[in-house]
């Protein structure tokens, strides 16, 4: 979003294959030719061998699940370690493994080792509303019913489909700022236009250079206070030479050493202007909140 040689920085999300809202193929395959022939009564699939088995009660929802006025049940397994919710246009981490309601397990994160991270506004409705019930270490099981699911979509799993869900980690959207609509009293201004504030102090250290390499977290709004892009809602960091970026950026960084969090609010000249030629790029005074990860040279 913030290189001059284009808008957006572009960073690629993985849904889980069993809760994402477009199609999309997800399948193992086997690991021998033995696999693929066996007979059925005498060996499982290759990729089955490992399912994680189906709960007691996968069939329906039993009697002391919650149920939401949407159809939505669901049961708590493990009680939440923090106190933090996801809304639903945070990114989420979490472990799961989803079965049909006949005990075929088709996917699950627990099974590949590996967390999955996406927008919880990107995926099947039962999952967006479920998982906002949720505090960070949660571990619930949901009965979400078809409407909520995917509707029938040819290559989809039909029908209610019940899926464990562990919540790891939720990573929320910053709030609009109070001072986004205009530069405020408390602010500093240099030469150049470009006003700022500091929000929290680091432990000092270094600045950058134009021609360093910086690690930062970032959010931007418009003067109206809509958030146009973060790094927050992708759950990482990002990296890119000072020298390559917005004019604002350039100027504004070299106030900063790792560990610092700063307000900027950048002028049109310094930004994209007041009638950017990139389409989708963000036009007028930006404001952005900036927490320096790190210097590379």
């Amino acid at each position: 979003m913030l290189k001059r040689s284009s808008f957006a920085l572009v960073v690629a999300l993985s849904l889980p294959s069993s809760c994402q809202p477009a199609d999309s193929k997800s399948a193992e395959t086997s690991k021998t030719e033995k696999a693929k022939t066996a007979p059925k009564d005498q060996k499982k699939p290759e990729n089955a061998v490992n399912d994680l088995p189906a709960p007691p009660d996968v069939a329906a929802p039993p009697a002391d699940a919650q149920k939401t006025a949407s159809g939505l049940a669901s049961k708590i397994l493990k009680p939440a370690t923090g106190t933090v919710k996801p809304a639903a246009e945070d990114t989420v981490e979490v472990h799961y493994t989803g079965w049909t309601t006949d005990g075929k397990m088709f996917d699950s994160s627990v099974k590949r080792g590996k967390a999955a991270k996406f927008p919880l506004n990107g995926v099947i409705a039962g999952w967006t509303e479920g998982l906002q019930l949720m505090a960070e270490g949660e571990q619930r099981r949901f009965w979400i019913p078809e409407e909520l699911a995917y509707k029938g979509r040819p290559g989809k799993p039909a029908g209610m489909l019940v899926f464990d869900v562990e919540l790891l980690k939720v990573m929320a959207l910053p709030k609009t700022p109070e001072d986004v609509a205009a530069v405020p009293k408390t602010a500093t201004k240099t030469k150049s236009g470009l006003a700022w504030r500091q929000i929290t102090k680091g432990p000092g250290g270094p600045k950058p250079k134009p021609t360093d390499t910086v690690e930062v977290h970032y959010a931007g709004w418009t003067l109206d206070g809509k958030l146009f892009d973060t790094s927050y809602k992708r759950g990482q960091t990002t990296k890119f030479p000072l020298n390559g970026v917005i004019k604002g950026w350039t100027e504004g960084l070299q106030l900063m050493s790792a560990g610092d969090k700063f307000r900027f609010w950048i002028p049109a000249d310094l930004a994209y202007g007041e009638t950017p030629q990139r389409p989708g790029a963000p036009a007028g005074m930006l404001v952005f909140d900036v927490e320096l990860i790190s210097i590379a040279q």
